[in-house]
């Protein structure tokens, strides 16, 4: 059976046991999952006020560790020094290494991710072999150097310039790059540079400790953050650094691929980076909330306190489901490829390239939750929450990088959104057939049959097939009217992007609890009340779109077809199931 296209999920009906969850691990990934949460209980969490006092030689030293576990090495191929794992074992690798401290986080998501994944992606067999051993063992640690100065999101307009020398032997490269993580202690450099005037950027590997020239790598001061505060961050400048002509990646003038690549999965484990600091903000309030009293009785007890707890915790199975939802989907595409007979370092490009529109809805919905989750989290300590002494503070601070991390949020939501439309006119994803359907429903008279909805969660699915017409129809017409400018559009798209997001969240925290929960379950009322909030979000974000491009008939027709689409037939009692959420967390004492 051929696995799912990257954004398929927007034309197709999703059955239930064709998604992954954390319920499936096996017993050696909850072996992994294990493990890492003991070390970073016993390691990091004690450790809390040395890294919230720039202690940058805790992170390398806790990052060392790492390494003797081999869990900096567990994407990386057994030939190379690593544990050769699937990507769901990277993805819960990450997770649990990632929730304990935001400087840790960031330290062994840059290592693992953009900082190794270049060189086993793009690298020769002779730059694989002498640079991932180590990076696999944290023998060496990695840095990834991309932004600078004037080129952010514009990653391509770069003016670091990398000039072949008169002997053929290196290239000579001179330029600047900012916020670099890891700067200060790594040895492993992935640098991007354009050669001479080339269009794209080129990328590059070198070791610090092999250059030549010490002095022609050179650093900044360490800089000041909000948070992430033991995370070392430099500037990094190159002054006619020389680079072995063989340590080029890939191609000449194909960085901007190698880039886009590298970011696409850290976009998805940046989503896996932030679940386990979701669900210790959260335990550190429920367990704040049943303990502190107030007229005499525990704050927990308050409707107030117990909606948070339960949009809390509803948020972290949210994330949850969509987060290794993907991860799957990613592992199944790349062991398809492999069985098609392509190797396994394209396989693995093209399996997440596959899903670069997955990856931006994920990195941007958690993050923006994992923000969230915090706030929240500081508005039950209540006064305390603003204190340096409980953990809630630090973890606000932490959390708001994450949504300008792998590319802000909102660029994640234009380009997801853009990606889609491009695959539809590339013909790679037949989106115009079911808008045009759509558009054929419309101009139809509605049926006035009540549907049976008796079986578990099909008023649910039912509801979510609507929402992905809701989609189809604003996006479509969009299209219609805007065509090649579309992109210039930036407010719809962004309208569009977050239907888009609310769509794959919603459909996978209800299929997560069809396949593993029973219809009386909290995990059940968590996805039913996680997708009425996501209706009444699409309802607003899709409105607002459609009053901005239709008018007359065209928009009554629309605005027809956004109530009819996003109708309840049973509506659920949204105060009882955010109860019964709170109730059982609140009893059980965490999530």
């Amino acid at each position: 059976m051929a696995t799912l296209k990257g954004g398929e999920f927007l034309i197709k009906q999703i059955p239930a046991n064709e998604i992954f969850s954390l319920e499936e691990l096996s017993e050696e990934q909850k072996m992994l999952r294990d493990s890492a949460k003991e070390f970073i209980d016993r390691e990091v969490i004690p450790q809390h006020d040395r890294f919230e006092k720039k202690d940058y030689a805790l992170t390398e030293e806790t990052m060392r560790k790492l390494g003797e576990m081999g869990l900096l090495g567990i994407t990386v191929p057994e030939e190379y020094g690593g544990l050769g794992m699937g990507f769901v074992s990277t993805m819960l690798a990450c997770d649990y290494v990632s929730g304990g401290n935001g400087s840790l986080a960031t330290a062994y998501g840059a290592h693992t991710g953009i900082g190794t994944l270049p060189t086993l992606l793009y690298g020769s067999e002779e730059l694989k072999k002498k640079y991932l051993p180590d990076l696999a063992t944290g023998t060496k640690f990695g840095a990834y150097c991309l932004t600078e100065p004037d080129a952010g999101s514009d990653a391509n307009s770069g003016k670091t310039r990398a000039k072949l020398s008169e002997d053929g032997k290196h290239y000579i490269i001179n330029g600047q790059k900012m916020w670099i993580s890891n700067a200060g202690f790594a040895d492993t450099f992935t640098l991007f540079a354009k050669i001479d005037d080339d269009k794209n950027i080129t990328g590059f590997v070198i070791n610090r400790s092999e250059l030549e020239n010490p002095n022609s790598l050179t650093f900044g001061e360490e800089e000041h953050k909000l948070g992430i505060r033991s995370s070392s961050t430099r500037q990094v400048f190159f002054n006619d650094m020389k680079v072995p002509v063989e340590n080029m990646l890939g191609e000449r003038n194909n960085g901007f691929k190698i880039a886009l690549n590298a970011l696409n999965v850290g976009r998805i484990k940046l989503a896996a980076a932030n679940l386990d600091g979701q669900r210790r903000i959260l335990n550190h309030a429920i367990q704040y909330s049943n303990e502190r009293k107030q007229f005499g009785v525990s704050i927990s007890t308050f409707g107030a306190i117990r909606k948070k707890i339960a949009e809390m915790s509803t948020g972290v199975f949210v994330s949850e489901a969509g987060s290794y939802r993907l991860a799957k989907n990613v592992e199944d595409k790349i062991a398809e490829l492999v069985a098609g007979g392509m190797d396994h370092q394209q396989a693995e490009l093209k399996g997440v390239e596959e899903f670069a529109v997955e990856a931006s809805i994920l990195k941007v919905f958690v993050s923006d939750l994992t923000q969230n989750t915090a706030d929240e989290g500081i508005q039950i300590y209540g006064g305390m929450g603003f204190s340096e002494d409980t953990p809630m503070e630090s973890a606000w601070r932490d959390a708001r990088i994450g949504r300008i991390y792998e590319g802000t949020n909102e660029i994640n939501r234009l380009l997801a959104v853009g990606m889609l439309i491009k695959r539809a006119m590339k013909g790679e994803l037949d989106l115009l057939s079911p808008a045009m359907a759509i558009s054929k429903e419309l101009m139809g008279i509605p049926s006035f049959e009540v549907p049976d909805y008796s079986e578990f969660m099909s008023e649910e699915k039912a509801i979510i097939a609507n929402l992905k017409k809701v989609f189809l129809m604003v996006s479509g017409a969009a299209l219609q009217k805007f065509m090649m400018d579309i992109e210039k559009q930036q407010h719809l798209l962004l309208n569009a992007s977050e239907i888009l997001n609310q769509i794959y969240m919603a459909e996978s925290a209800v299929l997560r609890a069809e396949k593993h929960f029973s219809p009386d379950s909290v995990e059940a009322a968590m996805a039913q009340l996680n997708l009425y909030k996501a209706v009444e979000k699409i309802i607003t974000a899709a409105k607002e779109g459609i009053v901005s491009f239709a008018e007359g008939d065209e928009q009554r027709m629309m605005l027809s077809g956004l109530r009819r689409f996003t109708k309840y037939t049973n509506h659920p009692n949204v105060v009882a199931l955010t109860e019964k959420v709170a109730a059982h967390y609140i009893q059980k004492g965490a999530y």
